[in-house]
């Protein structure tokens, strides 16, 4: 290898660096022994306050929820714990069934036809369906119409995607009128639109049918995407029963902890007729030489996602061992379990909203029906709020006026079955103390 690059000696390979930065002295303290090592980190974390410490009416796009214990149990199986890309299907197959369970799964959750095997995040998720409608269209159609009220952070990364493209996003003004319906987006979807996205519930915690906005939207051609909350499905109406064309969202709510923000799960579901433009990677049932049932990667190569401008995306990689997470949580909590999860979540924050309803100063910001997430008005900086709630153990509702200026003084309060009656008696009566102040 020296020969053919024309160099004489492995040294000669360091010959343009100058000589007193090839190995400076570093100033780094002594080493630690594994015992030593284990004790700063469990200090450096002990000063972390989680969940498990305080009680958490947070949301905003991940949730408490409960896990059972078996997740994590299969999660640290060393043969899921440490398994890559299932390219070759005759030593990948409890992966490849792992993988094609979870697919199936969420097409019955969503009531779409495929799901692929997962991406980053939600957000993630979304910015895909963008590449996935732009290119179903060939890029004849340039522009996409985005809620004003779909998760802020999903709404930035649309637009990071989306950059040099050429793509022009509309709907997501920040002086949008917030209490309008999602019907008020109509007007902005016309022949060059390749896209409607809304949210489902949407990020104030609201639920719309959107069976007639998607027939509107298909009416001048575009395509819908729904970002859905996973949980929510187990009660309400499916996207696919509204006829989306496109289902994604957070799979955080299914099973994976809460794990300061990731890693998580992306998932995306759509039709069939639209699975040659769907990025990622799909896991099929097949039949081997000798007649039994077997999974394999289908469709799509990976290389198919390498191949620059000629690829639907970049992406390759999937989120598989959180996705393995969302299967095991969804198959032992089953049907059932999971519509009575969402059901307590529904009722504990219906209860919630009741009850900070009747604080003076104090009120719900949307008369909309909503999940386990509401916008309350308290009347006086969240920050603030915030600051007295933890100093009794809460953790306090997300700042909407961080992105809707509009909402200033305006908290998005999440409720989930993790929150019993006693904390929410608490958060009221720590509310109406700053409601007095």
């Amino acid at each position: 290898m020296l020969e053919t690059i024309g160099v004489k000696s492995l040294d000669g390979l360091f010959d343009s660096i100058p000589a007193k930065y090839r190995f400076p002295k570093l100033d780094l303290p002594q080493a630690l022994t594994e015992m030593e090592a284990a004790s700063l980190l469990d200090a450096m974390a002990s000063s972390n306050e989680t969940a498990r410490q305080l009680v958490s009416f947070l949301g905003a796009g991940m949730y408490n929820h409960y896990i059972p214990s078996v997740v994590d149990h299969v999660l640290r199986r060393g043969e899921f714990y440490t398994a890559y890309t299932p390219y070759q299907p005759e030593i990948s197959q409890g992966t490849l069934q792992a993988i094609f369970e979870y697919q199936s799964l969420m097409t019955a959750l969503t009531g779409m036809e495929l799901s692929n095997a997962s991406h980053y995040d939600g957000a993630t998720a979304t910015a895909e369906s963008v590449n996935m409608a732009f290119a179903n269209f060939r890029g004849k159609r340039r522009k996409v119409v985005l809620s004003p009220a779909v998760h802020p952070q999903y709404r930035e990364t649309v637009r990071t995607y989306t950059q040099g493209m050429e793509i022009n996003v509309a709907g997501d003004d920040a002086s949008a009128d917030l209490q309008a319906s999602p019907d008020a987006l109509l007007p902005l979807v016309d022949q060059d639109t390749c896209l409607a996205i809304v949210q489902y519930p949407d990020f104030f915690g609201r639920v719309f049918d959107y069976t007639k906005f998607i027939q509107a939207a298909h009416a001048q051609g575009a395509l819908v995407c729904v970002v859905a909350n996973p949980t929510a499905l187990a009660m309400l109406k499916t996207p696919g029963e509204m006829g989306a064309d496109i289902v994604v969202g957070e799979g955080q709510p299914l099973g994976l902890p809460l794990w300061f923000g990731g890693p998580s799960l992306g998932f995306f579901t759509t039709l069939k007729k639209y699975v040659h433009k769907m990025a990622g990677r799909l896991v099929g049932e097949t039949v081997d030489s000798r007649g039994e049932k077997s999974y394999v990667l289908t469709l799509t190569a990976r290389e198919q996602h390498i191949k620059r401008e000629k690829a639907t995306s970049n992406i390759c990689s999937n989120q598989g061992l959180m996705a393995l997470g969302s299967a095991v949580y969804l198959s032992v909590v089953g049907k059932t379990g999971l519509q009575q999860v969402a059901n307590l979540c529904y009722q504990k924050a219906h209860y919630a909203a009741a009850e900070l309803s009747k604080i003076p100063g104090m009120g719900l910001c949307f008369a909309q029906p909503f999940f386990h997430e509401f916008a309350l008005c308290v009347g006086r900086p969240v920050e603030e709020v915030n600051a007295h709630l933890l100093e009794h153990g809460i953790l306090g509702g997300y700042d909407l006026g961080n992105d809707y200026p509009t909402l200033k003084d305006h908290m998005l309060i999440a409720v989930t079955e993790m929150n019993t009656k006693e904390e929410i008696d608490m958060l009221v009566e720590v509310l109406s103390e700053v409601a007095h102040a």
